[in-house]
């Protein structure tokens, strides 16, 4: 008998954008060109000992994405919400009991609303940096959408809020691990897969250079805290940092097999 439960996990992606190195790099190489970026939710799904989703198991779910009113906004196209996607994997997002937020930027928080019985799962710090001075300045303030974060206060007042200070188990097999760097407290979370450690980066590292070039994204709180969570996230995969999952880099659509039939472009198995 294992340990430690394992879980199946799949990037589900709702949304895509064209970048140059020169929109996501912080002095970037001028040889590099086109960086698009995907963007995704994530679920993990707990597994029994022969391999099969668990009976009675509960899935989490990373981060919810924006909808498309808000794309339209940013200039980024929705064309089905990422609550609705999670549908494709037989996952009710008005059933979800645990949703963990990374960070509180609008393409990580947005439809929180369309989960209605879930605990969002947040870092103490992520919450001081989104209410706190910092938002006083516009360089920080424009990654995020103001009702989001009212919506979110909302809920730690309806008790639906659980906060954690720095490293936490939130279920056996899947924990978070507070990064910092892009934000004030943006998590990472662990999941044991049948391959080991997985870890979901998010945007602790938005593409495979990060993590793999120690490389800066353009939109950073702090730097030194940016690359100290890069060693974290590779020791957090036992050193296999192709066992890190970053939060936007397209190739990960490639790198995977497609969740089930009927899903390519949409959904791929990370574990």
């Amino acid at each position: 008998m294992r340990s430690t439960p394992i879980y199946e996990v799949h990037a589900i992606k709702y949304a895509h954008l064209p970048r140059k190195a020169w929109e996501v790099q912080i002095t970037p190489d001028p040889h590099d060109a086109d960086f698009p970026m995907d963007y995704f939710i994530w679920v993990a799904i707990p597994l029994d000992e022969s391999g099969n989703r668990a009976i009675g198991g509960k899935p989490v779910v990373i981060d919810t994405g924006f909808n498309a009113q808000i794309g339209k906004k940013r200039g980024r196209e929705v064309k089905t919400n990422p609550a609705d996607l999670l549908g494709h994997l037989d996952i009710d997002a008005k059933t979800v009991e645990d949703v963990v937020i990374t960070h509180l930027h609008y393409d990580h928080v947005g439809n929180w609303d369309r989960f209605p019985k879930a605990r969002f799962h947040l870092q103490d710090k992520e919450m001081q940096f989104a209410t706190g001075r910092h938002m006083c300045h516009g360089t920080f303030r424009h990654a995020f959408e103001v009702e989001d974060i009212v919506g979110i206060v909302r809920a730690v007042y309806g008790e639906r809020v659980v906060f954690h200070d720095g490293d936490e188990e939130i279920l056996p097999g899947l924990s978070v691990h507070l990064i910092g760097g892009h934000t004030m407290g943006i998590q990472s979370v662990r999941v044991m897969t049948r391959n080991g450690w997985l870890v979901l980066a998010s945007d602790a590292s938005h593409y495979y250079w990060g993590i793999r070039d120690r490389k800066l994204f353009s939109i950073v709180f702090s730097v030194a805290d940016m690359l100290a969570g890069y060693d974290k996230l590779q020791k957090l995969a036992d050193s296999h940092i192709d066992m890190v999952i970053p939060g936007h880099d397209a190739e990960v659509m490639k790198r995977f097999p497609v969740s089930k039939p009927g899903l390519e472009g949409i959904s791929v198995r990370l574990d």
